[in-house]
């Protein structure tokens, strides 16, 4: 599997992302973990605070924006669009609704495989990263996990995409919002006895097919 995940946007480490990559790559940006958000204040925000579109644009990719609650429930859909990307790119918000938007499209299972055959490659920073381990568990104190955007199911999903065997804890002694919860995640899982990797924003979770690398400028 070639991943990339990030703490925090494209974090430090944009060149390794690079090699990851096929040049002038289609990339397909996924904003689920944001639909708590009406698309007015999406919009809003990504004029006046952070475009991660126009960002992944000036490194030369060709991007369009893949919004998973068009699949729910149509995975074939899903599958054909999935192909046709090189890199697959996940926003930040709430882990526990991207994680629903994932399964509720059948992206996890067809991502999964994807990744297996080296037909693509994935990235995300924050729940982005966060949905790629084995479990939920502990995030629940850094997202809420009973946020329920509209046509999304009630019940929480715990369960992981298990791209690693080890939990993500993204802005992990960083200047972020989320980092006194992240302090309080961590100590969550380490007293539970559950593998766990914390990331501070700038570095990089990275695996080339090989094992993972931690990159740090640090």
């Amino acid at each position: 599997m070639r991943l990339y995940l990030s703490s925090y946007r494209l974090g430090d480490h944009v060149d390794k992302l690079l090699d990851l990559l096929p040049v002038k790559p289609n990339v397909s940006l996924v904003a689920n973990a944001l639909d708590v958000f009406s698309d007015n204040d999406r919009q809003r925000h990504m004029a006046e605070i952070y475009d991660p579109e126009q960002e992944l644009k000036s490194l030369g990719f060709s991007v369009s924006e893949l919004d998973l609650r068009t699949y729910f429930n149509r995975s074939d859909d899903l599958e054909n669009q999935l192909a046709r990307s090189d890199l697959i790119w996940v926003l930040g918000g709430n882990s526990f609704v991207l994680r629903r938007a994932m399964a509720l499209s059948g992206f996890d299972s067809l991502a999964t495989r994807l990744l297996r055959s080296d037909t693509i490659a994935y990235g995300g920073f924050s729940a982005g990263a966060v949905v790629a381990a084995p479990t939920m568990d502990g995030i629940h104190l850094m997202d809420d996990p009973n946020e329920i955007p509209q046509n999304y199911p009630a019940k929480p999903l715990w369960e992981g995409l298990g791209w690693t065997d080890f939990s993500i804890i993204p802005h992990f002694k960083s200047n972020h919002p989320e980092a006194e919860n992240a302090e309080a995640t961590k100590t969550d899982v380490a007293k539970r006895g559950m593998p766990f990797r914390t990331l501070k924003d700038g570095k990089v979770l990275l695996n080339k097919g090989n094992g993972f690398e931690l990159l740090s400028k640090t």
